[in-house]
């Protein structure tokens, strides 16, 4: 029989998931209808050809695989910080539905919402909170490593001091992640700050550190890829080690704009200024506008498909009275 708390919390979960969804489809429509226009119009003023089906359909396999690929990544931190071995499956769900969050202004809700779905998988929020912060930050100093090859080979005359500035950062973080000597005592530091259990407890091996480094820059591979692939299908024209490599740097860009969710904008514009030598202004804007249409669909698409599964699996557990 059910409680009046259980069955009034159903309609409560039911609205806020709604609700959720209804804000992603928003924040998407609104990206489509700033940057989606004028396609066409930047496609006739370059006197480029028509789209190439083949190269824009096999960028979006292989954006669709990195994005599966980060969330096993995650699922992987997890078990390396102690906590239970997620199946590849449920870690991508958890992690994509989680990422909806980084199309709300601020960089926390992705974390937070990271936590709560991990914690219906057994995972502390601790555990969840700390993959996913550390993960973040790994991330972003393998997206700069493989920025770095687009930067130091632009011509558009980045600034040295931000330059250096960013490549400094991200040596430190490479440094921090790769010596054990200094790995093992900053992840027991940030376990004491962050989880509820004595630094002790944590299973974090040697080498994790590395590990993390490396997949997560072949994965960034994967989106540079990707993302020259999606400038092909354009019927656009760069070297890989350029256009490829933009994509990681205008996303390092983007995630420092604190303001921007996901970067909106900011992300935009350093692809224009970072391609515009090699593939023109107009052609850069094109890329630039329907990478962000592009990498958005591809994100969301599943991620949406994945919640409105789960909030199927919840309403038929409900009525079946078991729990999911």
């Amino acid at each position: 029989m059910q409680s009046p708390g259980e069955s009034g919390s159903r309609p409560r979960r039911a609205l806020a998931r709604t609700a959720q969804l209804a804000l992603t489809a928003l924040v998407t429509w609104f990206i489509v209808e700033r940057l989606g226009p004028g396609l066409s119009e930047l496609a006739d003023a370059e006197g480029l050809g028509p789209p190439r089906w083949g190269w824009l359909t096999a960028s979006c396999l292989v954006l669709a695989g990195g994005y599966a690929v980060s969330g096993w990544i995650w699922g992987r931190m997890v078990r390396d910080l102690g906590g239970p071995g997620l199946s590849a499956g449920r870690a991508v769900r958890i992690y994509l539905v989680a990422n909806l969050g980084r199309y709300v202004p601020g960089k926390l809700w992705q974390i937070a919402g990271l936590a709560l779905l991990a914690r219906r998988e057994g995972v502390s929020p601790a555990v969840a909170t700390v993959a996913a912060v550390v993960g973040q930050a790994v991330g972003l100093a393998a997206a700069t490593l493989i920025g770095a090859l687009s930067v130091l080979r632009s011509d558009a005359g980045i600034s040295a001091v931000l330059m250096w500035s960013v490549l400094g950062g991200a040596a430190i973080v490479v440094s921090a992640l790769t010596i054990p000597a200094l790995f093992r005592p900053l992840m027991r530091l940030w376990l004491r700050i962050v989880a509820p259990h004595s630094p002790d407890d944590a299973k974090v091996g040697t080498l994790a550190g590395l590990r993390w480094l490396t997949l997560y820059t072949l994965n960034w591979a994967a989106y540079a890829l990707a993302f020259w692939l999606l400038v092909r299908g354009l019927s656009l024209e760069g070297e890989l080690s350029v256009v490829g490599p933009a994509f990681a740097a205008a996303y390092v860009f983007g995630y420092a704009a604190l303001f921007a969710p996901a970067g909106l904008g900011v992300r935009e514009a350093s692809l224009i200024v970072l391609l515009a030598p090699t593939l023109g202004p107009a052609g850069a804007a094109l890329a630039a506008t329907a990478g962000r249409v592009w990498s958005t669909a591809v994100e969301v698409i599943p991620a949406g498909a994945f919640w409105l599964a789960g909030m199927r699996a919840e309403a038929i557990g409900a009525e079946t009275g078991e729990g999911v």
